[in-house]
C-alpha cells in the first residue's frame, strides 16, 4: 500500500486545523468580538504555517526539481505537494475574505464599525464629518507622522533586507509623466495603535474604529508634499513572511548564545516565504516586487485582503457590552490548597492536579514564590522553554538566590520564536547569581519541570511539578494545560534524574515511573500499546485513548493501526496535525479522532491505557512526533491517586460527548461537525469547567463537614 494511503500529508492536515479556526470565526453562534479574534488567530497561524513549514517544503522542492532534471524523471512528491498546500490557501484566504465581510457587517449591527477606508480614499471623505476629519488630520501630525520615514528604491536598495519579518508597509509609486519614483511607508504599529478609536464626542450613534493603515494612506500627500515632485501616488499594502529555519554552526569557538544571535540574523535576511500584497495592485507594481525580491516561484506572492498582518484583530477591543464576548471563568483554586497553611503543606497531604485556565495560574506562581523565601527550602531546579514577558517565576527565582537557595534553570534558547527573549532571560539569571545551563546542544529540552528540595526536621524532601504546559502565565489564561505536584519519592528521584541527564547527557538512569524522552518514550509507548493488543488475544476489554496536540510519527501510528485491526478500540481528542487516517476498513475501523476548537486552545497530552481496568493515565509534555519522541527532553508521568485519574478520565468522556464544537476527523478531514445527542447541547469546555467547579466545591463541603464532627 502506497504511503499516502496510510498516512495524511501532516501540512495540509495543519491547514485543515486552522480551518477548524475559521470555522469559529464564521460560527454566529459565537459573540462577535470573539470572531474578529479568531480571524486575528487564524492569521497569526497562517503566517507561522509559512514562516516553518512551506519554506522547508519549498526548499526541498527546488532540490528534488534539480534532481529530477539529471535523473530525467517526474515523480516529485514535495513539489506536488507545494502545489497541493498553495491551492488550500488559496481556497482558504477566499473563505477567510468572505468571512471577514460577514463579521465585519455584524460587528456593525451591534454598533461598532470599522470603517475601512478605500484605496482612493473616498470613504474618508463621504463619511467622515468635517469635525471628525480636522481631529484626524491633528492626530496624524501630533501622533503619527513623526514615526514615519520613507525608504527611497533605487539600484542600491536591497529591498528584502527593508521588509522586517513582523511588518507591515505600503509600497508606494510616485508618477511624473512616464517616470515612476518606488518608495516603502513602514505603518508605525508598534509605536502607534493599530486601532484607533474616535473620541465620544465625535461618534454619532456607531462607535467606529479607524485603521491606522488607512489614516496612513489618507494622509499620504502630508508625507511627501514639499520633498517630492510628483502628478499622482498609488501605494497598496505588502508583508513579508520569511523562513523561520536557523542556520546555526556547531564551530566550537561560539558560545551557544553567540550562535544563537547569529541565526537570528541569518533570519532576518532568509529567503521569503510569502509575499501577501493588496489584490488591488496594479501588475506593474506586483512585477516590481517581483523582480527586486529576487522571487523564483509565482506561488510565493500571494493576493489578499487589503489588511496584511490581521494577526492583529487578536486584540481587537469591545466597545460594546460584555454580551459581544466570550465568557469570563472565575478560576479556581484547589480545594487542598484553599484548605492549607501553603503550598507545601497541601501537597504534603496528597498529590495536586490542577488544569488551567480553569483553576488559578497562582498555584505555580505560589510554588516558586514560596520556595523563594521559606527558610526549609535549599534547593530549585526547574526547567524554561517559554515564559510570559514580565514573568513572575523568573522574578521569584532571581529572588530566591538573594535569599541563599540553590537555583538551577534549564534555559531553551532554540524555543522558536522565543530565542531572543530567553537568551535575555539568561543573561539576566546568569547576572543575579543563578546557575543558568543550557540543556543537550543536539536536543530540546520542552520538558515541564521544577523540583523543590526542602530540609523537613532531620531529611530532604523532594516536591515536584510535572506539566504539559510551559511556565507562562498569559499563555495559562487561553491553553488548557495541566500540572502534577507531588511529594512521591521515586517520581521526585526521577525528575531529579532527568535534570542530571540534562546536564550529564552520557550519563544513563532507569525510569520506572516517569516516560522520558529520547531514552525510553519509543519503546514504552509501543509496549502500552501492545500490551492492549495482547488483552485482545485472551479475550479481555482492550482500549487507548490519547489527547494530542499533534498525531503524525509514522512508527507510532503503524503501531495504532495493528492495535485497532487487532480489535482495540481507541479514541483520540486531537487538536492539530493528524497523519492516521482513521475509520479505515481493514486498517484503522476501530479509531475515532475528533477535535475541539472553542474558547480555549487544547494544549495538553494525555494518554489512557485500559490495562485490564487498572486503568493507566499519563500527562505528558510531548506529542505523538518524531521530534518530540527521538529528539526532545519530554516527560510523562503517571497518575497514581485514583480521583485524579478518574477526573481525567471523566473530562476527556466529555469532549466526546460534545455536539457543539467536537469535530469528526476523517479521511478528507473536512471538518465536519459532530452533531450527536441534538437535544441535549453539550459543551465540552463549559462541562468541564462545571464538572471541576462540583468537584472542589464538593471538597470543601466535606472537609467542613468532617471538622464538625
Amino acid at each position: 500500500m502506497k504511503d499516502t494511503r496510510l498516512f495524511f500529508n501532516k501540512e495540509l492536515s495543519w491547514l485543515a486545523f486552522n480551518e477548524r479556526v475559521l470555522q469559529e470565526a464564521k460560527d454566529p453562534k459565537v459573540p462577535v468580538i470573539e470572531r474578529v479574534h479568531f480571524l486575528g488567530i487564524y492569521s497569526s497561524n497562517l503566517d507561522e504555517f509559512f514562516r516553518v513549514r512551506v519554506g522547508k517544503v519549498r526548499r526541498t522542492a527546488l532540490v528534488e526539481a534539480a534532481r529530477a532534471q539529471n535523473a530525467h524523471t517526474d515523480y516529485m512528491p514535495a513539489t506536488s505537494l507545494l502545489s497541493d498546500i498553495m491551492k488550500k490557501v488559496r481556497k482558504l484566504t477566499e473563505d477567510f475574505k468572505d468571512t471577514a465581510t460577514e463579521v465585519f457587517a455584524e460587528l456593525k449591527e451591534q454598533g461598532i464599525e470599522l470603517l475601512f477606508n478605500d484605496e482612493k480614499s473616498t470613504k474618508y471623505e463621504e463619511l467622515l464629518t468635517p469635525d471628525q476629519k480636522d481631529w484626524l488630520k491633528a492626530f496624524f501630525a501630533h501622533k503619527i507622522i513623526r514615526h514615519i520615514t520613507p525608504i527611497i528604491i533605487n539600484s542600491k536598495t536591497q529591498l528584502s533586507s527593508c521588509l522586517e519579518d513582523d511588518g507591515i508597509y505600503f509600497l508606494v509609486a510616485l508618477s511624473i509623466d512616464d517616470k515612476k519614483q518606488f518608495l516603502l511607508i513602514e505603518v508605525p504599529r508598534e509605536k502607534v495603535n493599530r486601532f484607533i478609536i474616535m473620541p465620544d464626542h465625535l461618534q454619532k450613534g456607531l462607535k467606529r474604529v479607524l485603521m491606522l493603515d488607512d489614516i496612513v494612506h489618507y494622509f499620504l500627500e502630508d508625507i511627501f508634499k514639499g520633498v517630492f515632485e510628483y502628478q499622482a501616488i498609488e501605494a497598496y499594502s505588502i508583508k513579508l513572511t520569511r523562513n523561520a529555519e536557523l542556520d546555526v554552526t556547531d564551530e566550537l569557538d561560539e558560545s551557544l548564545i553567540e550562535k544563537m544571535s547569529k541565526g537570528l540574523r541569518q533570519r532576518l535576511k532568509a529567503e521569503p516565504a510569502r509575499l501577501g500584497y493588496d489584490q488591488n495592485m496594479p501588475e506593474y507594481m506586483v512585477k516590481f516586487l517581483y523582480k527586486q525580491l529576487k522571487i523564483k516561484e509565482l506561488d510565493n506572492l500571494v493576493a489578499g485582503v487589503r489588511f496584511r498582518h490581521f494577526k492583529d484583530f487578536i486584540s481587537f477591543p469591545n466597545l460594546g457590552d460584555s454580551s459581544l464576548e466570550k465568557k469570563e471563568f472565575e478560576a479556581l483554586e484547589s480545594a487542598v490548597y484553599t484548605l492549607s497553611h501553603s503550598i507545601f503543606d497541601a501537597i504534603s497531604k496528597q498529590d495536586m492536579l490542577v488544569y488551567y485556565p480553569y483553576y488559578k495560574f497562582r498555584h505555580i506562581t505560589e510554588f516558586v514564590r514560596q520556595a523563594s523565601y521559606s527558610p526549609s527550602v535549599k534547593e530549585i531546579k526547574i526547567n524554561i522553554y517559554r515564559v510570559a514577558k514580565d514573568s513572575e517565576i523568573i522574578h521569584s527565582l532571581i529572588e530566591a538566590v538573594k535569599n541563599g537557595k540553590q537555583v538551577t534553570v534549564v534555559v531553551e534558547l532554540r524555543a522558536r520564536f522565543d530565542e531572543e527573549a530567553n537568551m535575555a532571560w539568561a543573561t539576566r539569571m546568569k547576572d543575579a547569581g543563578i546557575k543558568v545551563e543550557f540543556g543537550i546542544p543536539s536536543l530540546k529540552v520542552h520538558a515541564k519541570l521544577c523540583l523543590i528540595t526542602r530540609q523537613e526536621e532531620d531529611k530532604l524532601v523532594r516536591y515536584a511539578h510535572i506539566g504539559t504546559g510551559n511556565f507562562h502565565e498569559k499563555n495559562a489564561r487561553i491553553y488548557t494545560d495541566y500540572s502534577l505536584f507531588t511529594t512521591h519519592k521515586e517520581i521526585c528521584q526521577e525528575v531529579e534524574n532527568v535534570f542530571s541527564f540534562i546536564a550529564h547527557s552520557y550519563k544513563r538512569f532507569r525510569f520506572n515511573h516517569l516516560i522520558v524522552s529520547p531514552l525510553t518514550s519509543r519503546r514504552k509507548l509501543y509496549q502500552l500499546i501492545d500490551n492492549e493488543i495482547d488483552q485482545v488475544t485472551h479475550d479481555n476489554k482492550a482500549e487507548i485513548t490519547l489527547k494530542l496536540n499533534n498525531l503524525v510519527d509514522k512508527g507510532l501510528i503503524n503501531r495504532l493501526y495493528s492495535a485497532s485491526n487487532a480489535g482495540v478500540k481507541i479514541k483520540v481528542v486531537l487538536r492539530g496535525m493528524c497523519s492516521l487516517i482513521p475509520g479505515v476498513p481493514g486498517l484503522s475501523e476501530n479509531i475515532k479522532i475528533i477535535s475541539i476548537i472553542d474558547q480555549f486552545l487544547e494544549h495538553p497530552r494525555v494518554m489512557v491505557f485500559h490495562n485490564r481496568g487498572e486503568k493507566l493515565v499519563y500527562i505528558s509534555s510531548f506529542d505523538w512526533m518524531e521530534r518530540n519522541i527521538d529528539q526532545r527532553v519530554e516527560v510523562a508521568c503517571p497518575i497514581y491517586d485514583v480521583k485524579l485519574k478518574q477526573r481525567i478520565i471523566h473530562m476527556i468522556d466529555l469532549h466526546f460527548k460534545d455536539n457543539c464544537k467536537a469535530r469528526l476527523i476523517n479521511k478528507e478531514q473536512n471538518n465536519r461537525y459532530q452533531t450527536k445527542g441534538k437535544i441535549t447541547r453539550i459543551r465540552s469546555q463549559m462541562e468541564v469547567y462545571d464538572y471541576l467547579k462540583a468537584e472542589e466545591e464538593l471538597a470543601l463541603k466535606e472537609y467542613a463537614a468532617s471538622t464538625e464532627k
